[in-house]
């Protein structure tokens, strides 16, 4: 049975060494304006925000910018390797990230295919062995395979990061099974659904399959509203988080009526 059943406040969590009280992740892109981000991500209450080493840290005036409100928004920094296409290019940002952003935490993106965005399974195995050699925690962002996810924690992986469907598509969790049969295999391992999340309603169905947090970035930040859209994950994740400690009610073929109806009147007609 996953941890997150056996606690008395099933928000809380340990990842990466960090105790959080939010199990949503944010993305710091896509946003219409550095306001609207800073106002989208205070409003989701998440802790843990992913940021491009690419797109960050360049040394102009708006990179700056990013950079000190990323700073007043006091969250811990999940570098990724956005656009790295080999596992040597992937490394190479990492232990950049490592320099610029002063941590280990690094979420491993490897892309495969530029239509839909899908890793490289073999790039990104290569890649994630050299940096938990390195020292690196990786957060890699995979698919929904099961074999692969056994070859990432054999590469020394305590955390997986699955991907709901493809990066931005908003289509939420194509292959529930696949996903339940992952969480099945690894009931000890922080697993989180990354990717395609497009409404609070798939956060809700993750986290009731009991995975443990979910990052996402397009669905805030292409919003409408970022910031209400923001506040609404986050009841989402709580959602989720109490319905999966609570326990769902089985699904039935047949109606079961709530109301008795033995020893009560009801009306017929002849």
């Amino acid at each position: 049975m996953n941890p997150l059943s056996e606690l008395s406040n099933p928000m809380q969590w340990d990842i990466g060494g960090k105790r959080l009280n939010s199990r949503l992740l944010i993305g710091s892109a896509l946003y219409p304006s550095p306001q609207a981000m800073q106002g989208a991500i205070e409003a989701s209450g998440a802790e843990i925000v992913t940021v491009s080493l690419r797109r960050q840290s360049a040394g102009d005036q708006a990179g700056k910018t990013f950079w000190n409100m990323i700073k007043t928004l006091e969250c811990h920094i999940l570098p990724n390797t956005a656009g790295c296409h080999s596992a040597k290019e992937a490394i190479t940002t990492a232990h950049m990230a490592r320099e610029v952003f002063e941590t280990n935490w690094i979420k491993l993106e490897v892309i495969g295919d530029q239509y839909n965005l899908q890793p490289d399974p073999f790039e990104l195995v290569k890649a994630t062995e050299v940096l938990v050699n390195d020292g690196f925690e990786v957060f890699p962002y995979t698919t929904d395979d099961l074999v692969l996810a056994q070859r990432l924690v054999d590469a020394g992986c305590r955390i997986l990061m699955p991907w709901g469907s493809p990066i931005g598509s908003g289509k939420g969790l194509m292959n529930p099974y696949n996903l339940k049969t992952i969480r099945k295999r690894f009931p000890e391992l922080t697993l989180i659904v990354d990717a395609g999340i497009g409404k609070p309603s798939h956060a809700v169905q993750a986290l009731e399959m009991g995975y443990d947090g979910v990052l996402l970035n397009s669905a805030v930040a292409l919003s409408p509203n970022p910031i209400a859209m923001a506040k609404a994950f986050q009841s989402a994740v709580k959602a989720g988080v109490y319905g999966y400690q609570a326990g769902t009610m089985p699904e039935r073929d047949l109606a079961t009526p709530s109301t008795p109806v033995i020893g009560t009147p009801f009306w017929h007609q002849k």
